[in-house]
């Protein structure tokens, strides 16, 4: 039924590429405006949408965007969302502030739930409490706790957003977008830049809600198997509320350059010994609007030609210059009305910043003139139409990709359905393609664009110090400044603020959350059809699921093969096989012959502890997919690759390695949390040590010294390259993996197993390897504003056997005490908690976060906080929860993978029913045995902390120089 009486339907339309069917609705009295997708997706998907184009970079759009999450006239608590993370079961609940809109997107594949999720999320936006505590607790406040203490911001968003533009490649983003676009809304930090945050008020904070979160500027989108009538009685129960208004929210559109633009600038980092490394530069365009859907999956395509592959010539021509370690940029992105273009590298010398630049030019100009391989183009069609038609956004629900494809064309009033649409355009441009059309789009993108900036940026040593000298000495003048009632008033409101954050929700007001219950929640398994067998000798598992005519088959490698100094090779050894050629052909032809005729292969890792720590299970696994036809191909390069690999490619290897290196060292500031954690388990099993050696400090410090070692040592890194195919590639020792309906399985066997028995077959070779490191106390130096810290220890080596009843406990405990503690007073962007049941492993961590012992803590405060007990509807909300982070949406060659993981860990069908059921059966006494073994963490748990180097060493003079120091950056 398309006809409601409070909407009216603009356009009806099938589409087939999404298979679903579209209604375009609008809002009689307010003009909001929704999309409706119809289609058989389990995963419901909502999100509610507004223009909020900031004209400062206070963070005005970001704060609100925390803030309208922090309590409604319906949901009167403190955190709403935090309820729901603890006793929903979405597969995503989140939101997202842009350069231009602030998104609120939720997912849930339970009907009920997902209702739930809907009306909490409509009641945040439009009728939000934002309270002046709420503005000073997620946004920013002065912190002053006695008369004679020194005055501090404090704020989630401000510690944020130092933690932000701590990392050079966001400040290069960051730099070259304002410069590209300097007269527009585009110019300003919508993230918010903490040296101007503070002259944001209030007032102003809640005129920007009035302003722009109404109907008016609202735009809808659903997509799922739920109601299409109810959705929109859902939305018109909110928009009827309020009268149409007119709403300035347009982007304006930014004029052009008459001549290309250079900015230079400097980031706090530390300086490269001997040569300088420690630049950064990019060339940047702004491109026209797209005129259509052509247009805009032409500026794909064609950023997919240039810089896609390692064998791009763009890339190509970049990493093989040796200017630089690692590229930035990738081409034409969607995400603003005017795109923006970005090429670049970093790890350069700055001095050589301007043959970067005439590099790019050149290679652009070379491109257009000379033309493009024509088998780079046919690569990049294949694999763009693959993409497109496969639509496999991983654990990101479909729908919400769908969403903010649409609001690329919708937010700017163009036809939001065109972008769901490929078929028409993409015949277009494959039709166009060999008669000189990206040739032609080369030269008005980019080389005939003269609306263009080159940003170089430099490290700084000095920077970080006068950054913070800087806002101490800023806040010291505002202190003596203030009289001596306005430091009695800033005492006050520090104390208020902090009683608020303390004071507990009223019950009925927390009972007013709408929630699922126990008896909702399903008590069996999910379980993936699973066949074991054995072919060519080695061991088979397939999994009949519908997979639109795709067949996906993982080949695993077992990592016990290898002697323990050989694994920090195997990241690198994995991109050797599919990116340094093979006897046949160099890597650009191997990579377009990928591109040609398969979907993709890719190489990964596995790596935990076994169920009943019986060993590591440690494996290597090449990846692919392919449609039928082009199967015996899929199998012919994976042959190739494995057996014939050009390991002896010196020069491409290095340049890997230097890659693997710069991404290594642009993860620390954004992704910091994940090393700290990394570190912890490296001292706690086998399996935490491995993965360390492949992915953390370790592996970074291997990687700084392979570089060196390539140049002067080749013959024995090569050797190492040589064993570890030698040892690995032993079709006994190895497994195989299919996902795919039965029968394509049976049309495919014959192929599979002659492609098998191509490979070596010899004795089972295993080594365990036992190796650890001592549990020290580390404090871990970079270049950044905040810090990540962590504690942890393995509960079982501490005399304790938990259930999954932990994973309830915990899941409360990362709702109330550490988001509390750790976030909400604390000022860091996050803190949680992460255990493995598998393991015994158990890790405290923090994200962007300005303190560090006062989170320790917190951390240590954690055993009390379980033993003051549990509500009855806390204890639900928990184990919904639990059940939800269980029951993950997975398209179906996720399930096949998970489904053979769990056959490498020992991970049987009755273990996770036992995990399910101990969870459905949690009870208060659970979280007390959960608070035992806090208590021995806080007493003999492994501290170790990421981040700022004044902080460390503040903290290891107050506490008798309890870390280790080593400088990482």
């Amino acid at each position: 039924m398309s006809d409601h009486a409070a909407f009216d339907l603009v356009r009806e339309e099938t589409i087939p590429e999404v298979n679903s069917l579209a209604r375009h609705y609008r809002h009689r009295k307010t003009g909001a405006e929704v999309i409706s997708l119809i289609n058989d997706d389990e995963n419901k998907v909502f999100g509610i949408t507004l223009k909020t184009p900031p004209d400062d970079s206070t963070g005005i759009a970001h704060i609100l965007e925390h803030s309208v999450l922090c309590g409604s006239r319906k949901y009167p608590v403190k955190k709403p969302f935090v309820e729901l993370i603890k006793g929903s079961m979405h597969t995503f609940l989140n939101a997202m502030t842009f350069p231009d809109k602030t998104a609120y997107p939720v997912a849930s594949q339970n009907l009920a739930d997902f209702y739930n999720l809907v009306d909490v999320y409509l009641d945040s936006v439009f009728f939000p409490l934002i309270t002046e505590d709420t503005f000073r607790q997620e946004g920013w406040h002065y912190e002053i706790e006695e008369k004679n203490a020194p005055l501090t911001y404090k704020g989630v968003v401000f510690n944020e957003m130092k933690g932000a533009w701590s990392s050079p490649d966001a400040l290069m983003h960051k730099t070259a977008q304002q410069a590209l676009y300097p007269d527009t809304t585009y110019g300003k930090s919508s993230g918010g830049e903490p040296v101007v945050m503070p002259e944001l008020t209030y007032e102003k904070f809640k005129r920007f809600h009035q302003t722009f979160y109404h109907p008016s500027n609202a735009r809808a989108f659903f997509s799922g198997d739920d109601d299409p009538a109810r959705r929109l009685d859902i939305l018109d129960e909110y928009f009827s509320q309020f009268e149409r208004i007119k709403v300035d929210a347009e982007i304006g559109l930014q004029g052009r350059f008459n001549e290309p633009r250079r900015v230079a600038a400097t980031y706090a980092g530390t300086k490269a010994e001997g040569k300088p490394r420690d630049g950064m530069v990019t060339v940047n365009w702004m491109i026209d609007p797209p005129g259509g859907r052509e247009e805009a999956l032409a500026n794909g395509i064609i950023s997919y030609i240039l810089m896609g592959t390692p064998a791009a010539p763009l890339r190509k021509a970049l990493t093989d210059s040796g200017l630089g370690e690692g590229l930035m940029g990738g081409g034409i992105s969607s995400g603003l009305r005017q795109p923006m273009a970005t090429f670049g590298l970093k790890g350069i010398d700055p001095a050589d910043a301007g043959k970067v630049e005439e590099l790019i030019l050149s290679t652009l100009r070379d491109l257009k003139e000379k033309g493009i391989d024509a088998e780079a183009i046919e690569a990049a069609l294949n694999t763009i139409e693959f993409s497109l038609r496969e639509y496999n956004t991983g654990s990101f629900p479909r729908g919400i990709a769908m969403m903010f494809a649409s609001l690329s064309t919708w937010l700017h009033q163009d036809d939001p359905l065109a972008p769901l649409q490929f078929e028409a355009p993409l015949a277009k441009i494959k039709e166009k393609a060999q008669s000189g059309y990206f040739e032609d789009l080369i030269g008005k993108r980019f080389l005939d664009n003269t609306h263009r900036v080159t940003v170089t940026l430099s490290a700084d040593e000095g920077q970080g110090a006068r950054e913070e000298a800087a806002e101490a000495e800023k806040l010291a003048a505002i202190r003596a400044g203030m009289s001596e009632a306005e430091i009695e008033a800033a005492i006050e409101t520090t104390k208020t603020l902090k009683a608020l954050q303390e004071k507990e929700d009223d019950p009925a007001d927390l009972a007013k959350i709408p929630s699922l219950t126990r008896a909702d929640l399903p008590r069996e398994i999910r379980t993936v059809p699973i066949e074991r067998g054995d072919i060519a000798g080695t061991r088979l598992f397939t999994h009949d699921l519908p997979t639109l005519g795709i067949f996906y088959l993982d080949l695993g490698f077992d990592l016990h093969a290898l002697d323990a100094e050989l694994l920090p090779y195997v990241p690198l050894f994995g991109r050797a096989l599919l990116q340094t050629g093979t006897e046949k052909e160099d890597f650009v032809s191997l990579t377009q012959r990928i591109g040609r005729s398969t979907g993709g292969i890719s190489q990964h890792r596995g790596v935990s502890t076994r169920q009943g720590r019986d060993g590591t299970a440690a494996w290597f696994f090449l990846s692919g997919k392919a449609v039928p036809d082009r199967i015996p191909e899929l199998l012919a390069i994976l042959r190739d690759v494995i057996l014939s690999a050009r390991l002896d490619n010196r020069a491409r290897f290095k340049q890997m390695a230097l890659e693997e290196k710069a991404m290594l060292e642009a993860r620390l500031v954004p992704g910091g949390n994940g090393f700290v954690d990394l570190r912890i388990k490296s001292a706690l099993t086998e399996a935490g040590w491995v993965a360390e050696q492949m992915g953390g400090i370790s592996y970074l410090e291997f990687l700084r010294t392979l570089v060196k070692r390539i140049e002067s040592d080749w013959e024995s890194v090569q050797r190492a390259l040589e064993t570890i195919r030698r040892l690995l590639v032993n079709r006994a020792q190895m497994v195989v993996n299919v996902t795919a309906d039965d029968e394509l399985w049976r049309q495919t066997q014959a192929e599979l197993r002659a492609f098998l028995v191509d490979l070596p077959s010899g004795p089972v070779h295993r080594i365990d390897w036992g190796i650890g490191v001592p549990p020290v106390n580390e404090g871990l130096t970079i270049p950044a504003q905040v810090n990540y810290v962590g504690k942890g220890a393995n509960l079982r080596d501490l005399g304790f056997e938990l259930t999954g009843a932990a994973n309830v406990a915990l899941k409360f405990l990362n709702t109330t005490w550490l988001w509390d503690k750790v976030r909400v007073q604390g000022g860091a962007y996050g803190g949680s908690s992460r255990f493995d049941l598998v393991s015994g492993n158990f890790a405290f961590l923090s994200y962007r976060d300005p303190n560090l012992l006062k989170t320790l803590d917190a951390y240590d405060g954690s055993a009390k906080a379980l033993r003051n007990g549990i509500g009855e509807t806390e204890l639900t909300r928990s184990i919904i929860g639990v059940i939800g982070d269980m029951d993950p949406y997975q398209f179906p060659d996720a399930k096949g993978y998970s489904s053979m993981w769990r056959e490498l860990t020992g991970t049987t069908d009755a273990v996770r029913q036992q995990r399910r059921d101990e969870v459905l059966a949690t009870q208060p006494r659970d979280f007390l045995a959960l608070a035992d073994a806090l208590e021995a963490v806080a007493s003999a748990g492994r501290v170790v902390v990421l981040g700022n180097v004044s902080a460390i060493e503040k903290a290891n003079a107050d506490k008798g120089g309890f870390l280790a120091v080593s400088k990482v950056m």
